[in-house]
């Protein structure tokens, strides 16, 4: 009986022993894991030369837009047909240096030839009919004074027999009768002399105005004709201009109609840079601002001279003034880098320009810490320029920061940086 009582017992020990057991193993598991769950994921691992880190620094910043263009011509000079025509022959090539009678090309208009010969004739014609009234009228004028001079001579034997009766009849040699015929032809003779000269002068006067008619058809078959022979003369197509022939877009045999450009003539020693910026960038750009242009063999000072008023492709155009001589080599259509300054701030917070991030806008960046990891931080960003931003929050000078792309890592809040 006494050992069948302790077995028991023994049992039941046992049994307590093994649930206090499996109590504590149950406790240790949920210890464990409460605690795993509150520890911080792993940071990922970065390597320091794959990324770009800057120092936050204060001090001056100068603000700068940047954008990429070509050099052009200030002058350029299209040369259009005059009137239509086939291309007979072309002289000239791009590349070859012009003056302003350099023939670059003929053209061909058998149409016009015969309207030349027309007009010439034409105005031949009315040449002829001009002189001949004019002729006339002058040859009238001729009998006119002709027979004026007949009348003076008549006044003048008058007068002077006048005078010669008047002393005869103070000598009582001839009657008072006779003294008085001779002052009445004189007299006559007197009226006809005025009335002469009255119509010798209306003559004269009058031919201006009879040939007028005349004049005016010569002075119009002149300027048709002299129109037909300018318009033949542009068959031989000329630069007008001295500079270098950029552009032929005809062949021999086209035709052409009036209007219809045949070369292009450009001056190769004015140049202006023709620079296309983002046009997220052209709103602080202004006329006259300082701006240098890279011309792969040298820098050239320059400024503004002008702004596109609308947006192309999502660039604007801006003309840059090139200031100086310029480097060898430089030609029209060079491909160019341009950068314009907009302002000088001063005493302010800046760091180099990181891969995303607009001016006045806030970013995530990694900001590194002693013990090098980098945590993210938010930043308020300000004006920015070319290579820099300024730093209105969340940076102080000496801070550094990634600048790279991290996007890779926008699930984490801290990154370890190796190497």
């Amino acid at each position: 009986m006494v050992d069948i009582a302790r077995s028991s017992d023994v049992i039941k020990k046992k049994k307590i022993r093994r649930a206090l057991y499996g109590a504590g193993f149950l406790v240790i598991i949920v210890l464990i894991t409460v605690g795993v769950s509150k520890l911080k994921p792993a940071a990922p691992s970065v390597d320091r030369a794959t990324v770009w880190i800057d120092t936050v620094k204060r001090g001056p910043m100068l603000r700068q837009v940047r954008g990429s263009g070509t050099l052009v011509p200030e002058e350029i000079r299209w040369i259009p047909a005059t009137t239509q025509g086939r291309v007979e022959k072309i002289i000239l090539r791009p590349g070859a240096n012009v003056t302003p009678n350099t023939v670059i090309l003929e053209l061909s208009n058998p149409d016009l030839q015969q309207a030349v010969k027309d007009a010439e004739l034409a105005f031949q014609s009315a040449q002829a009919a001009y002189l001949n009234r004019k002729t006339d009228l002058e040859s009238q004028l001729l009998a006119q004074q002709s027979d004026l001079a007949g009348v003076e001579a008549l006044y003048k034997n008058a007068t002077m027999t006048l005078q010669a009766n008047e002393k005869l009849w103070e000598d009582k040699l001839i009657s008072e009768i006779q003294l008085k015929q001779s002052r009445s032809a004189n007299d006559e003779l007197k009226n006809r002399l005025t009335i002469g000269q009255r119509r010798l002068e209306m003559q004269a006067n009058g031919i201006k105005s009879q040939t007028a008619p005349q004049e005016a058809d010569v002075a119009q078959k002149r300027a048709a004709y002299e129109l037909q022979m300018r318009r033949l003369d542009d068959l031989k197509v000329k630069a007008g201009m001295t500079g270098v022939l950029q552009e032929v877009p005809v062949e021999r045999g086209a035709q052409v109609a009036p209007g219809a450009n045949l070369a292009r003539v450009a001056d190769p020693s004015n140049l202006k840079a023709e620079l296309r910026i983002a046009e997220t960038q052209t709103k602080d750009i202004r006329i006259g601002q300082y701006a240098e242009v890279d011309t792969r063999n040298g820098v050239v000072k320059g400024h503004v001279a002008r702004i596109d008023p609308k947006s192309t492709g999502g660039t604007v155009g801006v003309d840059v003034i090139l200031e100086g001589a310029l480097p060898s080599g430089s030609r029209p259509d060079l491909s160019v880098d341009g950068t314009i300054q907009l302002e000088r701030l001063d005493n302010v917070i800046y760091v180099g320009r990181p891969a995303f991030g607009q001016e006045n806008s806030t970013v995530q960046l990694f900001k590194l810490t002693k013990d090098g990891e980098a945590l993210r931080a938010p930043v308020k960003l300000g004006r920015s320029s070319v290579d820099k931003i300024e730093i209105i929050e969340g940076l102080v000078p000496g801070d550094q920061v990634i600048l790279s792309d991290m996007s890779a890592q926008d699930s984490f809040d801290r990154i370890r940086i190796a190497g």
